[in-house]
């Protein structure tokens, strides 16, 4: 684990070092909620569009792209689609008429984005499809992403390794059906998940859709959208808070006591968590999450979370820029995977990720400098 989180504190030494000899120019400009306003003087070499400013997890990216470019001395702006698909055009068609050069985005909505990266390749850019997968479009440079189907897997992994006997009580839940990466997760989530249904180890309480396909140990993507579709929360706090209330409301007290929860994020894991925890009939609960919000780091000091994965952002946004770096010289970013997007298959090197839990959220979180122990109380 040690050896995992100075990996990526080297990551993102390196990639600082690169790119800061790259390109001298001045300051990013972080813009508000969708807005698009005009340039600096001269031309943008980089556009960066987020879907939304309303989740913690996007102002921890907004947050590191500023520090990294920053660093390097690049001309950039950062726009926010805050969940409208078009405000996203409208990003994107307003960086490129400000000259830029490569495009880099994290779709609201991956299919509808497609017209989005459609628009910028027509104009000559390079784009980056960042965090989540743009679909069913040829216009797709690169992909850079953590491997989804390994945080899918960490999941999986946390929950058998606490899990004896048989008859436990598992709850699904999953991301918007929106996003590729709901999928993925789900599918990584599934590989580990479905062997401990099948024996017997686990028994699924919420999805009757799950429980018609739990002898499949590999689903299609029709058979996970009819799961996600029963399980979803959209990726919205009060959603999934809804949902998980609606399934305690209609458990039995034998489908509770001792239970199993895959959460999607670490935002729906608090929700999720927060519903069981009110449940009397609930003795005791293992819920996932990923992403290392703050505010899940301190429920997993607290026991009210167990675990997270941490996609420490550093290292995307480092390799993002680093494929930025590439193109804008000329060249071409590494390559070590693809992922389908339902058109071609696109280029992408899979950043690494950490499972954390109470025993090593000190040294993953802290240690690492990922966040300061001030952010904290009661760090083991």
């Amino acid at each position: 684990m040690k050896k995992s989180i100075l990996m990526l504190v080297a990551l993102f030494s390196i990639a600082a070092m690169v790119l800061s000899a790259c390109q001298p120019t001045p300051t990013p400009v972080a813009q508000e909620p969708g807005a698009a306003t005009a340039a600096p003087a001269g031309k943008l070499s980089v556009g960066i569009v987020l879907p939304t400013k309303d989740e913690p997890r996007w102002i921890q990216d907004e947050t590191r792209f500023k520090e990294l470019l920053t660093a390097a001395g690049y001309d950039v702006q950062i726009l926010f689609s805050q969940g409208d698909s078009a405000k996203e055009k409208e990003n994107v068609e307003s960086l490129v008429s400000q000259g830029i050069q490569v495009l880099i985005i994290c779709p609201q909505d991956g299919t509808a984005a497609a017209a989005a990266a459609a628009a910028a390749k027509a104009a000559g850019v390079k784009v980056i499809s960042y965090d989540r997968l743009i679909r069913d479009t040829d216009a797709v440079d690169y992909y850079v992403t953590f491997d989804s189907v390994a945080v899918g897997e960490a999941w999986g992994d946390y929950l058998v390794a606490n899990a004896t006997g048989t008859g436990n009580n598992l709850y699904l839940y999953a991301g918007a059906a929106s996003d590729n990466n709901a999928f993925l997760f789900f599918e990584g989530a599934w590989n580990v998940l479905q062997p401990k249904i099948a024996d017997g180890t686990f028994v699924i309480k919420n999805s009757s859709e799950a429980i018609a396909l739990q002898d499949k140990a590999t689903l299609t993507r029709e058979e996970m959208a009819k799961i996600i579709g029963q399980v979803t929360t959209e990726w919205k706090f009060d959603v999934a808070k809804n949902l998980a209330e609606a399934n305690l409301t209609s458990a039995k007290v034998e489908d509770k006591g001792t239970v199993f929860i895959l959460a999607p994020n670490d935002g729906t894991a608090r929700s999720i968590a927060d519903a069981f925890a009110a449940d009397s009939d609930v003795t005791k609960y293992y819920v996932t999450g990923q992403d290392a919000e703050k505010a899940s780091v301190q429920y997993i000091i607290d026991g009210k979370q167990s675990m997270t994965v941490l996609k420490d952002v550093r290292t995307l946004v480092a390799d993002a820029i680093t494929a930025a770096v590439a193109y804008l010289q000329g060249g071409t970013p590494e390559q070590t995977n693809t992922y389908n997007n339902g058109k071609i298959d696109v280029p992408a090197k899979p950043s690494a990720i950490v499972t954390v839990t109470i025993e090593n959220v000190k040294a993953a979180i802290v240690d690492s400098g990922y966040y300061p122990a001030s952010d904290f109380t009661g760090l083991p």
